[in-house]
């Protein structure tokens, strides 16, 4: 702990002692300083507070007030991503919610808000939007692959739906987006064998067909 010593014959001096045996009480409403108005030195001492840490002020050796360093130190921005895949989030995920995503792809992976991950990042996740804002999106991110999707979760408070899953909730098995017409024959006899199969109980459920594959 840091004390501060005011002393008006002896001049200001600082020193270092233990803190306070007793607590240290407070009113209903604190009142505040700007730490700009305070001596150069002073204001150094409080913006070095560490959490926890305190800066007691005294007069004739005699506590007469505490300063004490609160929350925690944020940790510097990171900036190297190569070990790792970039997820950037278009979603309005909370924290806790981007946790959990983070949480279930691994540590391979790294996911960030949209404002806080870096213009390098890999992959962009978002929801169901205009082509404009995808472009503006794509504009932003130029190396992410950009991923659509469409969830619920009620547990994390998310809640982003969309065409694709209106129609799949209406009854549709599956959803295919084709380049031609023959793309589209081969997606769909895939489809309908796969359909038959699911009835033998012999194959995988349905999805969503990309217009590549």
């Amino acid at each position: 702990m840091i004390e501060f010593h005011d002393d008006t014959t002896a001049g200001t001096a600082l020193r270092r002692v233990a803190a306070p045996a007793g607590p240290v009480m407070t009113g209903e409403r604190a009142r505040q300083i700007d730490v700009g108005r305070l001596p150069e030195d002073v204001a150094d001492l409080i913006d070095a507070l560490g959490p926890g840490e305190n800066l007691v002020l005294t007069r004739d050796g005699d506590p007469i007030a505490m300063v004490s360093g609160t929350g925690v130190r944020p940790e510097p921005p990171r900036t190297d991503y190569d070990d790792v895949t970039v997820v950037a989030t278009a979603m309005k995920l909370s924290a806790s919610a981007r946790m959990s995503l983070s949480a279930e792809l691994g540590s391979g992976y790294l996911v960030l808000d949209l404002h806080s991950a870096p213009a390098t990042a890999d992959v962009l996740l978002v929801p169901p939007v205009s082509p404009q804002l995808i472009g503006g999106l794509r504009a932003k991110f130029p190396k992410a692959r950009v991923v659509l999707a469409e969830v619920e979760d009620a547990e994390l408070g998310v809640s982003y739906h969309g065409p694709v899953r209106r129609l799949l909730d209406a009854g549709a098995e599956t959803y295919l987006t084709s380049a031609n017409v023959p793309h589209l024959a081969r997606q769909l006899d895939h489809a309908v064998t796969q359909r038959q199969q699911l009835a033998a109980g012999t194959a995988a459920p349905l999805e969503i067909s990309p217009a590549d594959s």
